[in-house]
């Protein structure tokens, strides 16, 4: 079955903290040594990054920017990895909103959130996938990962507006699965639980919340292990039980669903 260690350059799309930065190097840990491209949009991060290997490449890169903006991106990222294999997309943002008072729901910080955690996703898959086709039609396999969270299961009602974000990549990412199941492009998404990492450090509530957070170490190790299997699906710590519960079995029905209409469609 295609996994991470297939990969020979892996683009880690939010690698300058937390989750991103993690993943990124123990990518580049892999015995199979690919090159890892850590991208984000603080320069002095990714530069630390790319002291410590010849093989950590920075990469500046906003996912904010417009669609034609992004697309120059992709394009440029292709242009100058062109043995680009994987995309991790791990890049996010969270808010609280209170929708009890109105008037302090910032809607371009929900706008921005939004586009971080779901549309410029969508636009950077639709862009990746041309180069990835193509590395296809050579037998090579290539790797999109979304990395979503134990909120697109259960929501938490404090973080609406990330909780509905997750959960619509979740869904997008079971759909693409399915799409591109007959390609040599493999979908894969990750589940984390609550990590510890800087995500809720605007929010004021880290104190609190690292009294129970997953510890970044072992999310790394659980996730990887579910990369390296090459599973579609890759639900860590707590948001295991939750994807047990509501969520085991939804890909299969998914894929019955298209095969009943593929048939009626004959």
């Amino acid at each position: 079955m295609p996994n991470i260690t297939d990969s020979k350059c892996v683009l880690v799309i939010g690698a300058t903290s937390g989750i991103g930065r993690a993943l990124a190097l123990a990518i580049h840990d892999l015995p199979s040594k690919p090159t890892v491209i850590a991208a984000g949009r603080r320069q002095e991060r990714l530069d630390e990054l790319a002291k410590s290997s010849d093989r950590l490449k920075p990469l500046k890169f906003d996912v904010n920017g417009d669609r034609d903006a992004l697309k120059r991106s992709v394009d440029d990222a292709i242009a100058k990895f062109p043995n680009l294999d994987a995309v991790l997309f791990v890049s996010g943002i969270q808010h609280i909103f209170d929708f009890k008072k109105p008037d302090e729901v910032d809607l371009d910080k929900l706008e921005t959130e939004l586009n971080t955690n779901y549309t410029s996703i969508v636009r950077m898959t639709r862009f990746f996938i041309p180069h990835f086709l193509k590395l296809g039609a050579e037998g090579r396999p290539s790797f999109l990962v979304t990395v979503t969270s134990g909120l697109a299961i259960i929501p938490g009602p404090w973080v609406p507006n990330y909780c509905a974000t997750k959960a619509a990549l979740h869904s997008f990412s079971l759909s693409l699965s399915l799409q591109l199941k007959d390609t040599n492009i493999k979908v894969m998404e990750v589940f984390p639980p609550l990590v510890e990492s800087e995500l809720h450090d605007h929010q004021g509530t880290t104190p609190k919340l690292a009294k129970f957070w997953l510890p970044l170490d072992e999310f790394t190790k659980q996730a990887m292990e579910g990369l390296k299997r090459g599973d579609v699906e890759i639900p860590v710590g707590s948001a295991l039980g939750q994807w047990n519960k509501f969520e085991k079995g939804k890909l299969e029905a998914s894929a019955q669903a298209l095969a009943l209409l593929s048939a009626s469609a004959q």
